[in-house]
């Protein structure tokens, strides 16, 4: 296929060369109606680009299929048989991907370090959840993927279930063994679903951990706005194989996403595409080679943690994404929290991700040598001041096996149930009617359904005290927890 070609911004080019008048949405008519004081800020560029796609960069009845071979080529370089375009992010595409699975009343295996979109799915669809728990790191205090023969034993108990959903890379870079997953969902003739929304770049270089595709999952689900070149909400879900039919892939994405669909995403995924075949190998070298002199200078820095290879030669992960940089910050004396505030506050940088433990910060193909220096240069400040910073609150972490909540009632059940607001002392042994996602990352310590145990309820109110924001909670102070009523 030509991929010097790019349908979706070739058409925008033709509609903005046209000088097209549209008398019909978006209302800002291409930005003649925006208050110049938002163009200010945010550029012509974004009302010019703003078109529908009937009646804009394609007909009303879209004969000319500039979405359709755009989505072609995209799969065509990733190696999917079918690739289709999102605009709500990951964290639809996900929810389409597993309602294509499984139904109402059935069950799915999943990895119960899933993001809270994938909880929103099963509440949304009615799924029975097998949970598949994650290898916990407890030095670390840290999730790496479940494992092949996690997935065996699952399936063995439950032979009913539809398919499996594996999370990888996690926030914090580990990765799964696809491949051997895959085999085992397919000794049971099932799918395998992997949510991979940190793995958008991973096609396009040998030197990285493998992608879902290339390592016979069926349905893979890529954020391209969290390592790739797209805007946010740029999602593209891929498939392959016959275990899951295009035709109910596409109607169920049609059940969920917008009928109003972003050109500006489209666009800039279309864009994306073309840059990575014709340059991503090359730009991805230059990206692996400045994330490991980032790492050699982290490494040197005293009071700091990286996480490297030694959770790969320990047995704790497959493989580790290398462009992810995770810094465990305790020998400093104060939480990741902290230490994403100070650097906030004080070297204008933003870290990712963080939490009590650690922060994480991701280098891509955008990265250059000011940001590369930039990154070092602000943990070295970090390490100097951080006595300045003093310790917080202290946080109760739990131990492993006190994730592993019982699942007493289906998500969905709970979360539609008759409710109540119980102080957060006295929820313990309650059915939970919420999630409580401490974010970032967002993957729920509790799911609706789930019992509250003591320990759970330490750690969360801890974890508040400190700074911990758990935003999907109806009382985000945590001083009620909503539960089933009795």
């Amino acid at each position: 296929m030509d991929h010097s070609r790019v349908p979706v911004l070739e058409a925008l080019e033709e509609f903005r060369r046209r000088g097209d008048v549209v008398y019909g949405p978006p209302g800002h008519k291409q930005g003649a109606g925006a208050d110049p004081r938002v163009v200010d800020i945010v550029g012509e560029g974004v009302f010019a680009s703003d078109v529908l796609s009937l009646n804009g960069l394609d007909d009303r009845r879209e004969s000319q299929g500039v979405l359709t071979r755009a989505e072609e080529l995209m799969a065509d370089a990733v190696g999917a048989e079918h690739a289709f375009f999102s605009t709500c992010g990951s964290s639809l595409s996900v929810k389409t991907a597993m309602l294509a699975v499984a139904g109402p009343g059935e069950k799915l295996l999943v990895s119960r370090n899933a993001h809270k979109s994938v909880i929103a799915a099963l509440i949304v669809n009615g799924v029975d959840p097998v949970w598949v728990h994650p290898k916990f790191d407890a030095e670390r205090h840290l999730a790496h993927p479940p494992e092949p023969d996690d997935v065996r034993r699952a399936l063995a108990a439950h032979p009913d279930a539809k398919g499996m959903l594996l999370i990888t890379p996690t926030d914090w870079g580990s990765c799964a063994d696809i491949a051997a997953v895959a085999h085992v969902c397919h000794a049971h003739d099932v799918p395998l679903i992997v949510d991979e929304a940190w793995g958008a770049h991973l096609p396009f270089h040998p030197d990285l951990p493998p992608w879902g595709m290339n390592a016979d999952a069926d349905l893979v689900v890529t954020s391209v706005h969290k390592m790739g070149g797209a805007v946010e909400q740029s999602s593209v879900f891929h498939l392959q194989g016959d275990r899951v039919s295009p035709e109910v892939l596409k109607q169920r994405e049609d059940l969920l996403g917008t009928t109003s669909s972003s050109s500006l995403v489209y666009a800039t995924l279309d864009g994306w595409r073309r840059h990575m075949v014709e340059q991503g190998h090359g730009l991805l070298d230059t990206a692996l080679r400045r994330a490991a002199r980032i790492r050699k200078a982290v490494a040197d820095l005293p009071g700091l943690r990286l996480m490297g290879q030694e959770v790969v030669q320990e047995g704790l992960t497959t493989q580790l994404d290398p462009l992810r940089i995770t810094i465990d910050v305790r020998e400093l004396g104060i939480s990741g929290m902290q230490a994403a505030e100070w650097l906030r506050a004080h070297c204008h940088v933003d870290f990712g991700s963080s939490d009590t433990c650690r922060i994480g910060g991701q280098i891509t193909h955008a990265d250059d040598d000011r940001t590369e220096n930039l990154f070092v240069d602000s943990l070295n400040r970090l390490v100097e001041n951080a006595g300045t910073i003093g310790p917080g609150p202290q946080v109760h972490l739990p131990a492993p096996r006190a994730l592993e909540l019982e699942q007493a009632v289906r998500p969905r059940d709970a979360f539609f149930a008759e409710a109540e607001h119980v102080p957060a002392d006295r929820a313990v042994g309650r059915v939970a009617a919420e999630m409580l996602s401490p974010y970032p990352p967002g993957v729920p310590v509790v799911a609706p359904g789930e019992v509250i145990t003591a320990e759970v309820v330490d750690y969360l109110t801890s974890g508040v005290a400190a700074g911990m924001l758990v935003p999907d909670a109806a009382d985000p102070a945590l001083r009620t927890l909503r539960v089933t009523a009795r």
